[in-house]
């Protein structure tokens, strides 16, 4: 075992001690000091960022909304103002943004045409995308649960959108759904595949 000698304390070890301590705790009182400035302005420099992202994000909402409303309205006045005899049949009646809420179970139809016996339900986006297909297709079974005076009608679907892919729109036609959309000025609507839902 090896003898380790100890100096006694004298005052001016003690001394150096002391004042090699308190620069110690100066320092640290420094680099503390340091982080909560940097913490403080990195807080203020997240709020800011934070502002502006929620204001993007509002005019991208507003963006968004306002295509979707325009093709709402499109094709909405394109069935107002004659082209209801479509799926082989003739409508009579026209709605929008119809939405009903029964039993926890909600839901909205962009447009809606009714006859004597059928209920044509068109899903109307700005730029229709093939995750749409199972939306459209619930349409029918929520319908018929929250409208049930129209339980025993015929339903038809269609996807109405100002611009399709050849992807999108030959799913539309696999699944039985009419594919309704904008060529130059005019509204064509592909029923050849329709299936009564």
């Amino acid at each position: 075992m090896e003898n380790i000698a100890i100096q006694p304390a004298t005052p001016e070890v003690i001394w150096a001690i002391l004042k090699e301590s308190a620069k110690s705790q100066e320092e640290l009182r420094q680099s503390q000091k340091e982080i909560a400035r940097m913490q403080k302005e990195n807080e203020a420099k997240w709020e800011k960022s934070e502002k502006r992202w929620n204001e993007l994000s509002k005019q991208l909402g507003g963006w968004a909304n306002n295509h979707g409303s325009f093709a709402e309205e499109y094709f909405f006045n394109s069935f107002e103002n004659g082209k209801q005899n479509f799926f082989g049949e003739k409508f009579d009646e026209i709605s929008k943004n119809l939405s009903s809420f029964w039993q926890g179970l909600k839901d909205e139809y962009d447009i809606v045409l009714y006859n004597h016996a059928s209920v044509a339900i068109i899903e109307v986006k700005y730029k229709a995308h093939i995750n749409d297909i199972p939306i459209v297709l619930k349409k029918a079974e929520t319908f018929r649960i929250l409208f049930p005076n129209y339980k025993d009608f015929k339903i038809y679907l269609g996807l109405a959108s100002m611009s399709f892919y050849p992807e999108l729109e030959q799913e539309c036609i696999n699944e039985g759904i009419a594919v309704i959309k904008q060529v130059g000025d005019a509204v064509v609507i592909n029923d050849t595949n329709l299936k009564v839902f």
